[in-house]
């Protein structure tokens, strides 16, 4: 070449926009006119890409789905008020009538106007009336079905239309609109008045646990980074053939830095064609979600809307960092006229950077250590600081895998099997490609342990004891009633239930002192009056012996300061009570207490609950004489009827169409935990099917570029199971230190994480063992799905030049 025809090297700070441009483009050029083997390197890095921005994009629309499905719960929201509006025209009456079926929530609501012009929910075209009822797409489906034959005795209800979108959170919402009487509501207990639907948020809500915003941080951090890596690692695609092609660029007088410029512009088609496929996947992918319910939460399609500024930071970063990526990736590589020098002796990594990056983290977290979200001031800088603490050390853990890869693989020597050394061969002369292939999954499953850690710690902290005992009883209901003939009655029907084994029925109401008629009625002291039978009372009161006719005695706490109560054997007490609940000292109504009952300590009932007052069988005192009686059953299931509980709802429905019928548990956990438990499950099961196909991909890639090789190797008589060990074995030994390096980086981080929010060191061990497990499977998975394209380059016509 003339000097006239190669341009002489400028330095880089001189290079226009325009020349960049000018390279820019004609890479993009080479992209898609370089033939068969350059488009099938975009195409490559285009899927690449576009899985991760997919995946982007759907995490960037989480806030703004959140949002759209908040605003159409508080729309639709009937709260009441402390005091309730006076029944008029523009009045409604309402009544809770939530139920669950076969662990599916189920909301509702029953309802009766006061007037000619009620509010209607949103949703609902008009008020239901008696014995109608609106029911939400989902339900109807329910109910339509043969798996909801069981429920639909629960619905007394002709159903007169469905829910529209906009009465709905989501589109698994199981809800209906149900219209009863105004007499049916003396039967439902608890009932209110509104004038109109929906509720603001009023006044600053309360601090999120310290623990549970740790753990939303740190679970963004470990979802997103494999994303991020992928996209970088997407963007090398190819790079062996790319740089052959960039010699031939050398030979025609093109400088170094043009040669780099222009391979940045290939990388940028790629990248910006990957954008319009993420762009694609992504609207597939929420037309999918739209229809799937993942842990009880649901979205419309049309909630699933990137927010702007989120997507507008993918649609510069990705581009950006395909460019920047490439431009790094080959200042490392001398491009000459005359070839690639690329298969010499690499120079050895550098140490001190990529221990750098962990220790910069560790520095980070460690002033957070036992002060994060203590109140003491910068709740977001705290925040910001954790984030970018994590992301460092889960960045350094994955830097570190190149070099302890190359550090391992140079120690290998040539002894082995055949397939043995051709992999470590192979790893010894480009261990990098490799690295790069498992470091998503290293990154993933050192996340997953220090959120697995912090997850098991923080699932310890928030779960409470709620001191009920289900091996003593399994349901525990609160049945409306009117007099004790009600309550009789209720628990005749819930004992002739089917699936029903036995039951605990209690029926409660108050007495007061009869001694202090001429007192203040609201002054007067009283007494609560238990009546049950004597298997009952032993569940409620420590009695040794019991017989119908006896009456037990629980002290209360002293009244005035004049110690025990009044409730004693032989004393007389007031039964007379007026309608607002105050005794009634005009027309009393006495009754004695015998001078048999017996004192004795209370117990804690199945539903943890304990009682004082008076204790009476059936035979002492008659439900009937009780003025406004409450009554409980305590319900003990038949463990050989699978769906008993069911027939107890069933049951409860016919009583009153909005009881409640409480499972006993032994412990509970906030609502917070939950949901924030469910979004990780959901962002971890993305983020796994995205390392997947990730590394599927990435492999394909690397055996397309090895074609060539893997046909000169069939040529010369290498056996095909020769190969695949050798693939197996090239994949496991990155993967075994990356695995090793990740349970390493996630147990520091882990400590770390704890220490932040006071909780002693816990390591799950299972969890850890999953986690690896997982990770190892994800890599034995991908194996198998590249071995057919694998027997299929090993071919002899992989020889052929064009």
């Amino acid at each position: 070449m003339s000097g006239q025809d190669a341009p002489a090297e400028e330095p880089r700070s001189r290079v226009s926009v325009t020349r960049w441009a000018a390279d820019l483009a004609m890479g993009g050029r080479f992209a898609v006119t370089g033939g068969r083997e350059s488009w099938a390197r975009t195409i490559m890095t285009a899927v690449g890409v576009g899985l991760g921005v997919a995946l982007l994009l759907l995490a960037s629309s989480i806030p703004t789905a959140y949002e759209l499905r908040g605003e159409r719960s508080d729309r639709r929201a009937a709260l009441g008020f402390e005091v309730d509006p006076k029944p008029g025209p523009d009045t409604i009456r309402l009544g809770q009538a939530n139920t669950t079926y076969r662990d599916q929530d189920i909301e509702g609501l029953v309802m009766a106007p006061d007037g000619d012009s009620p509010p209607k929910p949103p949703g609902i075209g008009h008020l239901p009336h008696p014995g109608q009822m609106w029911v939400s797409p989902a339900l109807k489906k329910l109910l339509d079905s043969d798996d909801g034959k069981l429920l639909r005795d629960r619905f007394p209800y002709r159903t007169i239309g469905t829910i529209s979108h906009d009465g709905l959170s989501g589109p698994s919402d199981l809800r209906y609109y149900a219209g009863i009487t105004h007499k049916t509501f003396d039967r439902v207990g608890s009932d209110y008045r509104i004038d109109r639907w929906g509720t603001k948020n009023v006044g600053k809500p309360e601090p999120l646990n310290p623990a549970l915003l740790l753990l939303i941080i740190v679970g963004c951090v470990v979802l997103l980074l494999p994303v991020l890596i992928f996209i970088a690692t997407a963007a090398r695609f190819g790079g062996e053939r790319r740089d052959r092609r960039l010699a031939a660029l050398r030979l025609v007088g093109a400088d170094i830095h043009m040669t780099r410029r222009i391979a940045a512009g290939e990388s940028l088609f790629g990248s910006l064609l990957g954008l319009a496929v993420g762009t694609g996947l992504f609207l597939l992918a929420r037309e999918i979600i739209g229809g799937i319910e993942v842990w009880g939460i649901s979205f419309f399609a049309s909630d699933i809307v990137p927010s702007t500024p989120l997507a507008l930071a993918v649609a510069v970063a990705v581009p950006a960092s395909a460019v920047m990526v490439t431009l790094v990736a080959l200042r490392g590589i001398a491009i000459e006229p005359l070839g690639v020098v690329r298969n010499a002796t690499p120079k050895r990594r550098r140490l001190w950077w990529r221990l750098l990056l962990p220790l910069l983290g560790m520095a980070l977290l460690l002033p957070l250590a036992g002060g994060f979200g203590s109140g003491s001031g910068g709740g977001d800088m705290k925040a910001y600081q954790a984030a970018a603490g994590a992301v460092l050390v889960l960045v350094g853990t994955t830097a570190l895998l190149p070099w302890v890869v190359e550090a391992v693989v140079e120690r290998f020597g040539g002894r082995g099997s055949v397939p043995w050394q051709l992999a470590t061969r192979r790893l010894q002369l480009s261990s990098g490609t490799a690295s790069r292939a498992v470091s998503g999954i290293t990154v993933a499953v050192a996340g997953a342990l220090a959120l697995q850690m912090l997850f098991t710690s923080v699932q310890a902290e928030d779960a409470t004891s709620t001191g009920q005992d289900p091996t003593r009883a399994q349901l525990m209901v609160s049945v409306p009633v009117a007099n004790g003939t009600q309550a009789h009655d209720a628990f005749d029907r819930y004992r002739t239930t089917k699936g029903v084994r036995d039951l605990l029925g209690v029926t409660e109401d108050y007495i007061s002192d009869v001694h202090r008629s001429k007192d203040d009625p609201s002054s007067v002291p009283e007494e609560a009056i238990t009546i049950a039978d004597c298997p009952t009372l032993r569940e409620v009161v420590r009695i040794t012996s019991c017989k119908n006719g006896a009456v037990f005695l629980v002290d209360s706490p002293s009244y005035y300061g004049e110690g025990e109560g009044f409730a004693k054997p032989g004393a007389k007490v007031n039964l007379a009570y007026h309608d607002d609940g105050t005794p009634d000292l005009r027309e009393k109504k006495v009754w004695t207490i015998p001078r048999s009952a017996t004192k004795v300590k209370p117990r804690q009932d199945p539903g943890g609950g304990e009682r004082t007052g008076i204790f009476a069988t059936p035979g002492a005192f008659d439900v009937a004489d009780l003025p406004d009686p409450q009554a409980s059953a305590m319900i003990r299931l038949d463990p050989k009827v699978p769906d008993g509980v069911e027939y107890v709802r069933n049951a409860s429905a016919v009583l009153s169409p909005t009881i409640d019928v409480m499972r006993l548990t032994s412990t509970e956990q906030s609502d917070e935990f939950t949901v924030i438990r469910k979004a990780l499950f959901i962002g971890a099961t993305a983020t796994l099917l995205l390392i997947g196909a990730s590394m599927i991909v990435t492999t394909l890639e690397q055996l397309r570029d090895r074609r060539r090789l893997l046909s000169v190797l069939v040529a010369f008589g290498t056996r095909r199971t020769t190969l695949s060990w050798s693939v197996l074995w090239q994949t496991a030994v990155p993967v075994v230190l990356g695995l090793a390096l990740s349970i390493a980086g996630g147990l520091a981080l882990g400590v770390m994480l704890l220490k932040m929010v006071g909780q002693p060191l816990a390591v799950d061990w299972t969890g850890l063992a999953t986690m690896t497990g997982v990770g190892g499977g994800v890599i034995l998975l991908v194996t198998l799905v590249s071995l057919p394209p694998l027997w299929r380059m090993m071919r002899p016509e992989g020889l052929r030049t064009e």
